[in-house]
């Protein structure tokens, strides 16, 4: 049973304004650390409302900072505002104005889901605290929380708790998903060179191909999350390019390879850094070749907290209804730069439902993938009804 109505009847008369600024983002999508006229455009409309607005934090981030009565709790809410390099083929009369850039991951989605909320907490002020609105660049690879977190976004704007939202194509529209613990994967990029020694394709012996030593690292691979990772333990090693030669009849000198390794738990993460690179060499050795290893720690693991985590999902089940709420859903493979945010401060990240099949199923990272506008309304009322319960007096 409800306890209250799942759209808050102010947000549903303000929405259509911001489906309309939602598509008006999606039609100007700009990457990482280039979404100048997203955060003008959230600067201005946070400005209009009476929030104390900052920008700069990560470059091109915005903080909008707004405050009620004599709370002393301060709580962050943090959207997303990058592309990605992607070329659209929605179709879609809003489809992207840009060449090769698309919002791909439904980050004006929820970019205009937080300035709805922002825009009815603005109005309404049914909350006594400090409300921090957090806009950052550069989720997609470019760690943009990192970089906020490092101009000092919790120092300066400090928060009691943070939370972040994620569409989810696949789930029913605007249902809510939490994962107390470790929620999405870390997520590391290694690129290996394997260096021989090039030579005629009729004389091997005269060589020392790094080919063998390349298939022979592919195949270790694989036995390192099947035979040294705990099995309870999710962990995922794939080779996602090997470049080598450019002709049938020459040995070449070197190959390149290029890994994604990722985990759901830090010490399984160490282990794989170790273990993938005491590999690497001895199967470069054992072919008379040598390695150079770049491991580049990307993402760490995304870590719910057990207290904000129970709090966001007990208000999603009191505003959506227990049947549409999943209070213990299974970690995801993916990664988010919201784990950096989930290190510096408690707090929990969520997903809600993009829709089933032809509406809102496409999944994210695909050309044909939009973010389902019905669910603006509900995700909205979500930051509200969380900003209202975290601000309670």
């Amino acid at each position: 049973m409800l306890s209250v109505e799942p759209v808050i009847p102010g947000i549903t008369a303000i929405a259509p304004e911001f489906v309309a600024v939602r598509r008006r983002i999606h039609a100007n999508p700009e990457l990482a650390f280039q979404e100048s006229a997203t955060s003008d455009l959230v600067a201005g409309l946070l400005a209009e409302w009476g929030y104390e607005v900052h920008r700069g934090l990560g470059r091109t981030g915005v903080v909008g900072v707004l405050r009620e009565g004599s709370g002393a709790r301060r709580i962050g809410l943090r959207a997303d505002m990058d592309a990605l390099p992607i070329e659209e083929a929605t179709g879609l009369p809003y489809a992207s104005a840009t060449p090769k850039t698309m919002h791909a991951c439904g980050h004006d989605g929820h970019t205009a889901m937080l300035l709805c909320a922002a825009r009815y907490l603005a109005e309404s002020r049914q909350f006594s605290g400090t409300l921090n609105v957090i806009f950052q660049p550069a989720e997609e690879g470019e760690a943009g929380a990192r970089a906020m977190i490092e101009d000092g976004l919790f120092e300066k704007f400090p928060c009691d708790a943070v939370f972040g939202l994620h569409n989810m194509p696949g789930f029913a529209a605007g249902d809510m998903s939490f994962c107390p613990g470790p929620g999405m994967a870390s997520s590391d990029r290694v690129t290996i060179t394997v260096r021989g020694h090039g030579g005629h394709g009729a004389m091997p012996h005269l060589a020392r191909d790094p080919m063998p030593a390349v298939a022979s690292i592919m195949l270790g691979l694989n036995s390192i999350v099947a035979r040294e990772v705990d099995a309870q333990k999710p962990a995922v090693v794939s080779v996602g390019s090997v470049q080598a030669g450019d002709t049938h009849n020459v040995i070449p000198q070197t190959a390149l390879m290029k890994l994604s390794v990722r985990a759901l738990d830090a010490g399984v993460r160490k282990l794989l850094q170790e273990r993938i690179t005491a590999l690497v060499h001895a199967q470069a050795a054992a072919y008379g070749c040598t390695a150079d290893i770049d491991y580049e720690l990307g993402y760490p693991v995304l870590v719910n907290h057990a207290e904000q985590t129970a709090f966001a999902t007990d208000v999603a089940t009191k505003m959506l209804g227990a049947q549409r709420v999943d209070a213990a859903a299974a970690p995801l493979m993916g990664s988010e730069d919201f784990a950096f945010m989930l290190e510096a401060c408690p707090g929990t990240y969520a997903w809600i439902g993009n829709g089933i099949g032809s509406k809102g199923g496409c999944m994210v990272h695909n050309p044909g993938y939009d973010f389902n506008d019905d669910i603006l309304a509900i995700g909205a009322s979500y930051w509200v009804r969380l900003a209202e319960a975290c601000l309670a007096d």
